[in-house]
This record gives C-alpha cells, structure tokens and sequence, in this order.
C-alpha cells in the first residue's frame, strides 16, 4: 500500500501521512467490508480516496508552482526490472499534483474520465486536458534524460 500512497505523494513523509490516515479509516471502518471482492482491493481503493482527500485539502491552502529546473536524481541498487519502475515513478513525483493525481488514477489505477471527475470534483474535459498536460511534460522529461 505504500507504494501506492507514493504514486500520489511528493515524499515519503506525506505517503507515511496518507499510509497512516488510510489505515486508521481500514481500522474503523472494518466492519463496512463485506467481503465480496478482495481485502486488497478495498484497502487499496482507500489508500486512493485519502490520498484524493488530502490532495483536495492542499489545493485549497497552496497553489501549484511548476519548477522547470528541478533535477532528478535517478539511482538504485536493484535489478532492472525494480529500478526501471523506481526511476519511472521518480519521474512521475516530479509532476505538479494535479497532473500526478489524473496521470495515476488514469493510467496506473485504471479510473475513467467520468470516474475521476467525480473523484476529484472536476468536469471530465479538465480531465482529460490535465491528463494529456501529463502525459506531454512526462514526454518532456524522459527526452531530457535520453539526452544526457
């Protein structure tokens, strides 16, 4: 589950803060799981809700400042396969929130546009457009980092 609280958070302290507030709503509210589909699934779905949630209280207090000279540090010690993934999803941190939040619910977890609208309270044509915003700066990146 933390590695999916990290596809929505911009360090691990903030995944540790979703990771530990999606649990203490699985601890209390337990008993709403009704054991048709997966454990797993539930839990998952709502590590992806508190990350939402949280993502929807930080809008409210900052807005999103694009830094183009950020620099990512692309380092590991795995095998190909891990540090493939690892360095992918350093690359998606880098995304200003509202883009990551789309680009994963979209992409990694599967939602629809309908779906994500209605998630994160928006018209499914900004989800689209924040997605497509997505999809181009990642392009912009990896071709930066082919570059070097």
């Amino acid at each position: 589950m933390h590695l999916v609280c990290m596809r929505y958070a911009h360090t691990t302290l903030e995944a540790d803060d979703i990771l530990q507030n999606g649990f203490v709503k699985v601890f209390t509210k337990h008993h709403l799981f009704d054991g048709t589909g997966s454990l797993e699934g539930w839990i998952k779905r709502i590590m992806i809700n508190t990350a939402i949630e949280i993502h929807r209280k930080n809008k409210l207090n900052h807005a999103e400042v694009l830094n183009e000279s950020q620099h990512i540090t692309l380092v590991s010690q795995l095998g190909a396969d891990q540090t493939a993934y690892k360095d992918l999803l350093a690359i998606i941190q880098t995304l200003p929130t509202g883009y990551r939040t789309i680009f994963n619910l979209y992409a990694i977890e599967g939602y629809t546009h309908k779906e994500i609208a209605e998630l994160l309270e928006i018209s499914e044509g900004n989800s689209k457009s924040q997605l497509s915003r997505a999809r181009q700066w990642l392009q912009q990146k990896l071709i930066k980092l082919e570059r070097r």
